[in-house]
């Protein structure tokens, strides 16, 4: 049973063929497209507010430079939203939960601003390892401590996704299992643990959504070191 609860993380597959990449295209067909009709449906203004608001709250703090990355980090974010939601629907798979996928796209996000960072303002870049006041006897190890600390950000990015989702996951299979086991059994029981589910569930929903902006958020904010 316990090797159970992990087979949901397994890519699958159907007669050899690893449906993962089916699994990252879904989202772009669900996604509404733009119409040049001045009257749209409630669901393309509401997808195109919430893109104007999670973009003006996100490029804010940015100089014009970071406004580039607009496009890019917005496309991220839906990505991801669509992805994780998508992973909670019932005999789905959720690619997120994958460290592989999210180092894949942390680590080159990541890798990029340093790069901006190095080619722009290379001083102001290379400050950052060093703060200021630092005594003279201490200044190789902060160094040391804060080169470490800024190649461990590609890592945080793709193992705080990865393990948010995972739990989530197991929790919603490990109280669905519980209910079910319980209802022959106990049913009132049965019953305060699948209004638990339910709760868990929604709890899950606001953790899919507010795991893929605070990605997005951590990358703007590297970005804004570097720009």
């Amino acid at each position: 049973m316990a090797l159970n609860f992990f087979d949901q993380f397994m890519s699958p597959s159907l007669m050899g063929i690893p449906l993962i990449g089916l699994a990252l295209t879904l989202p772009w067909v669900l996604l509404a497209s733009p119409t040049p009709r001045w009257i749209t449906n409630r669901f393309l203004t509401l997808q195109g507010w919430f893109i104007n608001r999670f973009t003006y709250q996100l490029f804010q703090p940015l100089n014009p430079g970071g406004h580039k990355w607009a496009l890019l980090f917005t496309s991220l974010m839906m990505f991801l939203f669509s992805l994780n939601m998508l992973g909670l629907l019932p005999y789905t798979f959720t690619p997120t939960t994958q460290l592989s996928l999210n180092m894949g796209l942390a680590v080159p996000f990541w890798l990029a601003t340093v790069i901006i960072g190095m080619r722009n303002q290379p001083t102001i870049a290379l400050g950052h390892l060093l703060p200021e006041g630092t005594p003279t006897p201490l200044i190789p190890v902060l160094i040391i401590i804060e080169t470490i600390s800024l190649f461990i950000r590609p890592i945080a990015l793709g193992v705080r996704l990865t393990a948010n989702l995972t739990a989530g996951h197991l929790l919603i299979q490990l109280i669905a299992t519980a209910a079910f086991v319980l209802l022959p059994m106990m049913p009132t029981v049965a019953i305060l643990t699948a209004i638990l589910l339910f709760l868990l569930t929604l709890l899950e929903v606001a953790v899919a959504m507010i795991q893929a902006y605070v990605f997005v958020l951590l990358l703007s904010l590297y970005l804004q070191e570097n720009v």
